[in-house]
């Protein structure tokens, strides 16, 4: 059997910002990194965010590799893997100054790539950018171009929901749910598909229902019942399940996805709020993606009037719990005691990475806005006792990077599927008025 071509991967900037690990992906194929990319990182080394820690993290490898044989030759990168270079800029080829400005770094990238395939006719070169229109120059010009795909789900048609329906399940077996222990056998179910850790079942037979969730403990599968939590009471079968699984305190880390409207916010700050005394602070977070990929910087105004934009529907949310009671109510009064004690407290995700995680209910809004490593960085900080729930829609995505294949929230999803600690659910109908429902539908 003949052995595949050796390729020569070209790198640019935003797949190193997106993963500094990325030398090591590419197995035995050849990697180069113009100098346009080591120029633009330089921008970003400082700085807490994940982003700043890629661009350092990138250079100390980079490094670390070897002298000056990385810019004439290159050097190896390791066992089973292949070379890498740092190409210095050259002269704009002319195949592409009649489209394409020479003072643009991306138009650099590309001509580093274009170049080399040029000069080396029989070697494969694929341009890697998690830039779409990068990548379009380059198949305008006769270059492969290819996206960073090593943390893709690779078939978003398979990624797990967290729940399903079975339809003609025995009466023997829901009856079953509905006597002590409330719970039945795996084998109530015959030979269907197996269940995996946490997943949550809509049992019928004709008139009769019930709703379960199999537990990977006891492995058995549980009766499911619809509890309220600090005063919202589920509205659909889904909403049941993404309480239970916020309430059930074996289940560390939980995912909520569903289009807008669906509840999965407004849920995970109940289901906190509802068990307040088990923690020691509740946070909610969620990622800053500024318009248009421009720092918050360009706002006007101070810090706090240019972070305010980005909070707000966290404070809509919880504004909507707190409504429901009267300001003499003793729970409304709760809320703003929280509140002011920053017992609840409501950040940029930025600002709450750094500290301490231990015994908190944290709350993640909009992650499909972070990258697999960012999502990776946040759950392996959680110290003892801490839940942490992250929620988002991976269809509607703000960074310009990711996608629903690309983005943390479905690598999670599709990583964690079947833990015993973990357990998702996707909410599919929208429960914020039948006016916002029939928009998110039809438009």
């Amino acid at each position: 059997m003949s052995r595949r071509k050796k390729k020569v991967f070209v790198l640019d900037t935003n797949v190193v910002l997106h993963d500094s690990t990325c030398l090591h992906q590419f197995e035995e194929h050849d990697i180069i990194v113009p100098i346009s990319v080591l120029e633009e990182i330089d921008h970003f080394k400082k700085g807490n965010d994940i982003i700043n820690y890629h661009a350092r993290e990138f250079s100390r490898s980079l490094d670390s590799l070897g002298g000056t044989d990385l810019f004439y030759g290159g050097v190896a990168i390791g066992t089973g893997h292949g070379k890498i270079s740092v190409k210095l800029d050259q002269s704009f080829h002319e195949d592409l100054s009649l489209s394409f400005s020479a003072d643009k770094r991306d138009h650099r990238i590309l001509n580093c790539a274009y170049r080399f395939s040029k000069e080396n006719p029989g070697q494969p070169v694929v341009l890697v950018s998690k830039d779409t229109n990068l990548r379009l120059k380059a198949k305008a010009v006769g270059l492969q171009a290819e996206d960073y795909t090593t943390d893709h789900v690779q078939d978003m048609s398979q990624l797990y929901s967290g729940n399903r329906i079975e339809e003609n399940v025995s009466e023997k077996a829901i009856e079953g749910l509905y006597h002590e222990p409330f719970d039945i056998a795996l084998e109530a179910l015959d030979d269907r598909t197996p269940l995996v850790g946490n997943e949550f079942l809509i049992l019928r037979n004709g008139k009769k229902s019930a709703l379960a969730r199999f537990d990977p403990l006891s492995q058995r599968i549980r009766r499911v019942d619809k509890v309220s939590a600090y005063g919202i009471t589920p509205r659909n079968a889904e909403q049941t399940f993404a309480l239970a699984a916020l309430l059930n305190p074996d289940i560390q880390l939980v995912t909520l996805s569903g289009k807008a409207g669906t509840g999965k916010t407004l849920l995970a700050l109940a289901a906190a709020l509802e068990q307040r005394h088990q923690y020691r602070q509740v946070f909610m977070a969620r990622p800053i993606v500024p318009l248009s990929n421009k720092d918050i910087g360009y706002l006007p105004g101070d810090i706090s009037s240019k972070l305010d934009p980005y909070m707000q529907p966290l404070h809509d949310n919880l504004g909507v719990i707190q409504n429901q009671f009267a300001e003499t109510n003793p729970q409304n009064k709760k809320i703003r005691e929280m509140l002011d004690s920053e017992k609840l407290k409501i950040s940029p995700l930025s600002y709450i990475r750094g500290r301490s995680i231990v015994k908190v209910f944290f709350i993640i809004d909009e992650a499909q806005n972070l990258t697999p490593h960012e999502v990776k960085t946040i759950i392996t900080r959680a110290g003892d006792n801490t839940k942490i729930v992250l929620t988002g829609d991976i269809f509607q995505i703000d960074h310009p990077y990711l996608d629903a294949q690309s983005n943390g929230l479905s690598y999670l999803i599709d990583k964690m599927r079947g833990r015993k600690l973990y357990a998702h659910v996707n909410l599919m109908k929208g429960e914020r008025s039948e006016l916002a429902e029939l928009a998110s539908n039809i438009l």
